[in-house]
């Protein structure tokens, strides 16, 4: 190679090589300091599109997850309500059997028939009962509509409408007082709300198992997503290292290539 001033070959590649070197110390550093593989969009343009929409996946399941939590504690406010409905027709049945006892007098069976017409008024009052402001017993069947999966799933929904305690009320309230209610019409209403807690076990059940089931599901997009998004430390050290020999062999062997055009100063 001809000894020239004017241009300098082994310096330019010396400075092309320490460009690409640092360059390369740089996208290392800034990996490693935000623990991310894709930092901008041009370090994968597809993988980033793909890392957004499990991300938003991710959001959505923990929002599923929310509202399957709060609809667990609607159904356990729901089945104390009926537990306590339940409770509320054993002791209307049970006066009707005490009034039905020949040694009872006029004034006896009207104390009880007082009672009678108290736990009625209490029963219709637990049908209107509310849980933030949603009736528990609601028959509108929309408002109480609940997904159990995120959209994309396609995940069917669960009704918490339990609308058919207006029935067990319904039964009583034809009943205008004691005499005229009889132990047929208690064990149709008790029958009503035996129903209507085990439709309430079995949708407490199903949320479970769907709430265990988005669990698993965030597990599993987090770590797809992790394999796109987060870096690999180990190996992101060893290009780090790699490249910061590189840009220190690259500084020196530049110094090197402009101190080679001092050699034609020496045969002038």
């Amino acid at each position: 190679m001809s000894v020239t001033i004017n241009t300098n070959s082994a310096a330019t590649i010396a400075t092309n090589n320490l460009n690409r070197s640092n360059s390369m110390l740089q996208k290392s550093l800034n990996r490693l300091s935000s623990g991310l593989k894709i930092v901008n969009p041009a370090d994968d343009a597809g993988g980033l599109a793909v890392s957004m929409k499990m991300s938003a996946a991710i959001k959505r399941t923990d929002a599923v997850n929310t509202n399957l939590a709060n609809a667990q504690s609607f159904l356990q406010t729901q089945d104390g309500a009926l537990s306590t409905a339940g409770k509320v027709l054993e002791r209307m049945s049970e006066l009707k059997t005490m009034s039905s006892d020949v040694t009872k007098n006029a004034t006896d069976i009207a104390n009880y028939d007082t009672e009678f017409t108290a736990l009625k008024a209490q029963l219709t009052a637990l049908s209107s009962e509310k849980f933030n402001g949603v009736s528990l017993f609601t028959s509108a069947a929309s408002a109480t509509n609940l997904s159990v999966g995120t959209t994309e799933d396609g995940a069917t929904s669960v009704n918490l409408d339990q609308a058919a305690l207006a029935n067990a009320v319904t039964t009583l309230t034809g009943a205008a007082n004691l005499a005229a209610f009889t132990q047929a019409n208690a064990t149709t209403a008790l029958q009503n709300v035996a129903t209507l807690r085990a439709s309430n076990g079995a949708q407490s059940s199903q949320l479970s198992f769907a709430s265990e089931m988005l669990t698993v599901n965030k597990q599993n997009l987090e770590a797809a997503n992790s394999r796109i998004i987060d870096v690999d430390v180990a190996s992101e050290s060893t290009q780090l290292a790699r490249a910061n020999i590189l840009v220190q062999a690259g500084s020196s062997m530049l110094g090197q290539g402009n101190a080679s055009s001092q050699t034609a100063l020496r045969l002038i």
